[in-house]
């Protein structure tokens, strides 16, 4: 396995800083954030480090080498949009860029682009289903086209008000994982898996890891805390960040000794990168900082690197 983090943390670095942070904590590699330019409304989102817009040969030649010479691999690609968002012009201009960055990943060799399905939230998932295949369908044999893997990470996107009732992207349990792989049984098409999704909406994080073995092609290393007390005053059904913080890992409730024996057994070999969305430690750069150290600090002692 290879440790890296995800390079929406560090928003005010540059390509070349966000290399050169990699290099010096000992990180071996890194996922780049690939929004479009422009302001975002979420958390995290519109990070832009590697632009794929005009993106061609030389230009991608040029990142590669900067890589090399920093000694750190890009582990994949991200770009997090809701393309089945009931928004159709906002869907569409979704749709495009996730275009150009299975594109940019072809260039790059990079071979991995991780985002989210996406979901209309006011509607069922069965409500949902028929958009989803027709986007997606042809998105994945875009993807084999080009050489790529898409890795759809397992967020329901449910967290505030304007999330609710459905959250924002489909992908977020293993009934789902099933019916999305036997509708779309392309080898190209994957998980992004994350734990600490998994441990709000109490889900046995680890049990999913052998099944869907051959469908994990990244990982993000998250932790959540389920705050007990506030649970037993909201209930399930309040919106999920009135019972529940994002932590470092090692922080939280996740069961990382497990986690990472079966993910071992099950031969998965792949990137396990750092996401930060612990509050505690976004107070500055210096702060966010040491949150990746502590973080790949802690889970060196399960990956040997």
């Amino acid at each position: 396995m290879k440790l890296g983090f995800v390079s929406a943390i560090v928003p005010d670095l540059s390509l070349p800083e966000v290399l050169q942070l990699a290099a010096e904590e000992g990180f071996s590699c890194v996922e780049l954030m690939c929004w479009p330019r422009g302001k975002a409304e979420r958390r995290y989102a519109g990070v832009t480090h590697l632009e794929v817009d005009g993106l061609d040969e030389s230009a991608a030649a040029r990142i590669g080498e900067q890589a090399a010479a920093a000694g750190v691999a890009i582990s994949g690609l991200g770009y997090y949009p809701n393309l089945l968002t009931p928004d159709e012009a906002e869907a569409q201009v979704c749709l495009e860029h996730l275009r150009k960055v299975i594109a940019a990943a072809r260039l790059l060799g990079v071979g991995i682009v991780n985002t989210f399905v996406g979901r209309d939230p006011t509607r069922s998932v069965d409500g949902n289903w028929p958009r989803f295949l027709d986007v997606w369908r042809p998105l994945i044999q875009l993807a084999e086209t080009h050489g790529v893997r898409i890795a759809i990470e397992n967020c329901p996107m449910l967290y505030t008000q304007d999330e609710w009732p459905g959250g924002k992207n489909l992908a977020y349990c293993p009934a789902i994982w099933r019916r999305m792989f036997d509708d779309i049984p392309s080898s190209c098409f994957g998980l992004n898996y994350d734990p600490s999704h998994l441990i709000w909406q109490h889900i046995d994080c680890v049990r999913p890891l052998a099944e869907f073995r051959d469908r994990i092609f990244h990982v993000h290393a998250k932790d959540a805390k389920v705050e007990r007390d506030r649970l037993d005053e909201v209930g399930i059904l309040a919106t999920p960040l009135q019972y529940h913080r994002p932590k470092l890992p090692g922080l939280g409730d996740v069961p990382w000794s497990r986690f990472f024996s079966v993910l071992t057994d099950v031969g998965y070999q792949g990137p396990v990168c750092v996401e930060v969305e612990d509050r505690a430690y976004e107070a500055d750069l210096a702060a966010r900082r040491r949150a990746l150290r502590q973080s790949a600090g802690f889970l060196r002692q399960f990956m040997g690197t």
